[in-house]
């Protein structure tokens, strides 16, 4: 049975959500309380397996809650969120505070997306509720420190110059990318494109917490010409890849490992165009997206990097890429930034 924990300061929408919840023979509502001041005692007295955290609350908000409880009483929580857009990255301000995930809150029963959005909803509580959450997602040092590659020597460089990174991620990937992204500022000489798989409205809160990291950030749009040292970031509901002319292609055709934009799409894209010339890198996850595709990247000569378990806040994604073998490298955050500096200073030498 799954414990959890609604904090949602709205009568209505914490009486859909236990409904929603109730509803589920694997899961109970143990409490629910209106203010971030309240889910702290809460979170002792009912011992939750999971929180379902609201943003915006009387007394305390979601993020500070967030934050004291992952300081006191680390457990899994996820950021359920009705505001979009203009407010999204107060959303991801909740993952830098330990939160390991957000979602859009369920619409009413009558809606038409009501039992898919339902349906995500409850397979997200179910193995965000298996996670063993401890302090260190509190803490983005752990993410941003500068950390020595031991064997330096021992990279593999793509046969060609570094056209093209294509990274993919999900459960996690927003803090993991905006750490990459701002070390690597300074000596970027290649487009990045980016699949991430996120709630629907929140792209652009992506776009805009990456833009602390320097670089020019881009939601994509088709036929749009890559610039170096540009990133593009895959927009909402369609798959982003890339043409032999250096332009990005979006297109909606079916759905990949229940994704659109999926990482697999892009992968194989930049495996089959950009071949040796390309870095593939796949971040923390659930599921299985991209993870073959990543190994097709590897076979056709490019340099493959996969996130390690200790880092992830999902082993999903990055774990099957290194059962299949598909990652030349399996490293934490900062040792992929230092990774790819080095090869950046390589290409600007070689020039």
């Amino acid at each position: 049975m799954i414990r959890v924990l609604i904090c949602e300061d709205s009568p209505t929408s914490r009486a859909l959500m236990i409904h929603i919840l109730n509803s589920d023979p694997e899961m109970r509502v143990v409490g629910t309380v209106n203010n971030g001041e309240a889910a702290i005692s809460a979170v002792i007295d009912k011992k939750p397996n999971i929180v379902m955290m609201d943003v915006h609350m009387p007394k305390m908000d979601g993020f500070e809650a967030t934050r004291r409880i992952m300081n006191t009483s680390p457990l899994p929580i996820i950021i359920v969120s009705s505001t979009l857009n203009d407010q999204a990255i107060g959303t991801f301000n909740a993952l830098e505070a330990g939160a390991l995930a957000f979602i859009q809150h369920p619409p009413a029963i009558d809606h038409p997306d009501h039992l898919s959005v339902v349906k995500d909803l409850l397979l997200m509580i179910r193995l965000m509720s298996e996670i063993k959450v401890v302090r260190r997602w509190v803490n983005r040092d752990q993410l941003t420190s500068t950390q020595r590659i031991e064997k330096s020597t021992d990279i593999k460089l793509a046969q060609d110059e570094v056209k093209l990174i294509a990274i993919g991620a999900s459960t996690g990937g927003p803090i993991v990318l905006q750490s990459i992204l701002s070390a690597i500022a300074p000596d970027l000489t290649c487009p990045v494109l980016i699949v991430q798989h996120i709630a629907p409205g929140f792209v652009e809160g992506l776009a805009e917490l990456l833009g602390s990291c320097g670089l020019p950030i881009h939601i994509a749009t088709d036929a749009e010409l890559m610039l170096p040292g540009h990133v593009y970031i895959a927009p909402e509901d369609w798959h982003m890849g890339i043409d032999r002319k250096g332009k990005i292609k979006l297109d909606n055709s079916v759905s990949e490992h229940g994704m659109r934009p999926s990482v697999s799409h892009l992968f194989r894209s930049v495996a089959n165009v950009a071949g040796s010339s390309a870095i593939g890198i796949l971040l923390t996850g659930m599921g299985r997206d991209g993870a073959e595709e990543l190994k097709l990247m590897r076979d056709q000569g490019a340099l493959t990097i996969a996130q390690d378990e200790q880092s992830s806040v999902v082993y999903g994604m990055p774990g099957e890429a290194s059962r299949l073998d598909a990652a030349d490298h399996v490293l934490p955050p900062s040792s992929i930034a230092t990774m790819l500096n080095q090869l950046f200073k390589n290409e600007k030498r070689k020039s």
